[in-house]
């Protein structure tokens, strides 16, 4: 599966559902919540907002480690730890678009196994 797309069981693209300001959780809980969402077919993403859970810090995940929405709830699971997010390399407002990057946190991303 490719790792900057939505899982196609989680999230259709012809639905126009927006996840900024859904609540994330992580396979151990709560970590922030989306201030920023793509959906571009193989560049997709969201950015949290861990407000003081890592001190103010924001961390890019790649669209395919979300394992699920609900919406009612407004929040956003994913399958990653607190401490793989945390771990990720440094979120850089600068440069998070560039490929070095994308590629630095795919390859991060990318060593864990997929759960579905």
């Amino acid at each position: 599966m490719e790792l900057w797309n939505y899982r196609p069981d989680v999230y259709d693209r012809n639905q126009s559902l927006d996840l900024v300001g859904y609540h994330v959780q992580a396979t151990d809980g709560k970590i922030g919540s989306i201030d920023e969402a793509t959906y571009e077919v193989g560049e997709s993403y969201v950015i949290i907002d861990t407000g003081p859970w890592i001190f103010g810090k924001k961390v890019m995940l790649p669209a395919s480690v979300i394992t699920r929405i609900d919406p009612q709830e407004r929040n956003v699971y994913v399958s990653r730890t607190k401490e793989e997010i945390k771990n990720a390399p440094e979120f850089d407002e600068g440069s998070f678009k560039e490929p070095d990057y994308r590629q630095r946190l795919g390859d991060y991303y990318g060593r864990f196994p997929q759960t579905f």
